[in-house]
């Protein structure tokens, strides 16, 4: 059996990824020149590098290993399907059962009547599928018209052509000629940096009636759909006020307008629930899935829809798919992700008692000097790093600087926070311990410590 495992010193790993890996978000030569830090294992909520270092992941991998790592029941049940049925596509009137298995399964789930899943290999995939599928469901409705998504400045929707268009990163924007047509942002609903002197409540009923002047701006005959995530999650955690999504879901319902949740991260238990759906009360008619869908163990996603897009889509051949739709053993893979976090009551685990619990010491962080807010929701938090926390004011600072700083000084001290801007989020896995979850927030309280004192030493504590 070959493993790759830690079989050369780390200087020499390094050497070697840096001669030949091209790594995601990421200047490569710069990393090349200072060296990655090289991960060999994994379990629990912990990683362990090439010099056997232990690091909390306070991120889930990418947002996603809810069940935390190292469970060998996925291990067991990819290995059986592997041996089984280790491939086959779903595309020429076939299919097999661990996909059928899996859309039976996530129907089940599924808040309203979403109830039908075109299965992807990523939340990217899976967002690229919702632009044709919105699309071809209007034109099979006789509105062909319909054609704009609406989405939100400063919302992750994945990184290809079109889920990155649907997103509204600026720096992604900036390469590769995006967005693509017929896609637009309204303002995102991030009251501590936007929200000026109107109240959480007030701003949020002001973001959420920026989407009615879009589709009056567009024409109702022209829009699709409106895409957000329950939480804007690589936005850095931004955490709608209670009066947003019901004005959304308003204003979708009474103009003809598809509500795409994108619950990519959210889903699966992140929030406290089994999708951010359940906690802000949405209805979608399309729903983005991957990630939490198998803990991050195997690449899968989906767009999982209502009865009725699904009756109107089935009315014609669909012409679209990826050769991964529903791989057996993802599928299989997923299926024992899923059982593992109801039987083992994970999600009510991260509703009632760790999510509770970690966010008292979280929220308390914001009595530090060098934190302007936090905010968590469920088992996903952040905090605003800001020279004068009263002002809710930015640093003078190129934004992203003080982050990355803060972010550096939390991976020295084997705490993986990730910096958004000048804010540092979490997103730690489920199965979460409070004995794990009090070193997290003494490792974050010590890193705070650290880049403050840096900013006071090099006079970094101004306000723009």
């Amino acid at each position: 059996m070959t493993l790759i495992d830690n079989h050369l010193p780390t200087a020499e790993l390094q050497a070697l990824d840096a001669a030949h890996h091209i790594h995601p978000f990421t200047a490569n030569t710069a990393l090349g020149k200072k060296g990655t830090r090289v991960i060999t294992q994994a379990s629990g909520v912990y990683l362990t590098d090439s010099d056997g270092e232990r690091i909390l992941d306070g991120m889930s991998g990418l947002w996603c290993v809810n069940i935390g790592y190292g469970r060998k029941e996925l291990a067991d049940v990819a290995s059986a399907q592997m041996n089984q049925l280790p491939y086959y596509n779903t595309f020429f009137q076939t299919s097999h059962p661990p996909v059928i298995a899996l859309a039976a399964r996530l129907a089940e789930l599924m808040p309203g009547d979403l109830n039908h899943v075109f299965f992807a290999g990523s939340g990217s995939e899976a967002n690229d599928t919702n632009i044709r599928m919105v699309r071809h469901y209007w034109a099979l409705k006789g509105k062909p018209t319909k054609k704009t998504i609406i989405s939100r400045k400063n919302a992750y929707h994945g990184s290809s052509m079109g889920s990155a268009s649907l997103g509204g990163m600026q720096g992604m924007h900036a390469q590769g000629g995006m967005p693509i047509p017929d896609v637009t942002h309204i303002d995102q609903p991030h009251w501590y940096s936007e929200g000026g002197d109107m109240s959480p409540e007030e701003f949020g009923l002001h973001c959420a009636r920026k989407l009615e002047a879009e589709i009056d701006r567009l024409g109702e005959d022209n829009v699709a759909a409106f895409i957000a995530e329950p939480i804007q999650g690589a936005g850095a955690v931004i955490i709608p006020a209670e009066t947003y999504w019901p004005e959304i879901q308003r204003i979708c319902d009474e103009r003809e307008i598809l509500l795409i949740a994108d619950e990519v991260i959210c889903g699966f238990g992140r929030t406290g629930n089994w999708f951010g759906s359940d906690t802000f009360n949405i209805s979608p008619d399309i729903m983005t899935i991957a990630k939490g869908l198998s803990s991050g163990y195997l690449p899968i996603g989906g767009s999982v829809v209502t009865d009725e897009i699904a009756e109107v889509i089935g009315s014609d051949e669909f012409n679209h798919g990826y050769t991964y739709s529903g791989h057996p053993v993802a599928c299989a893979v997923a299926l024992e992700n899923l059982r593992i976090l109801e039987e083992e009551k994970i999600v009510d685990y991260a509703r009632d008692d760790i999510g509770p619990y970690l966010q008292k010491k979280w929220m308390a962080l914001a009595d530090h000097a060098l934190v302007g807010e936090a905010r968590m929701t469920g088992m996903m938090g952040a905090i605003e790093l800001s020279p004068d926390k009263v002002n809710r004011a930015a640093f003078a600072s190129d934004k992203g600087t003080v982050g990355f700083i803060a972010r550096e000084h939390s991976f020295g001290n084997n705490l993986i926070m990730r910096h958004v801007g000048d804010a540092m989020i979490i997103c730690p896995p489920l199965v979460l311990s409070h004995d794990e979850a009090d070193i997290l927030v003494d490792r974050a309280v010590k890193t705070l410590d650290q880049t403050h004192k840096y900013l006071k030493k090099n006079g970094m504590m101004v306000s723009a």
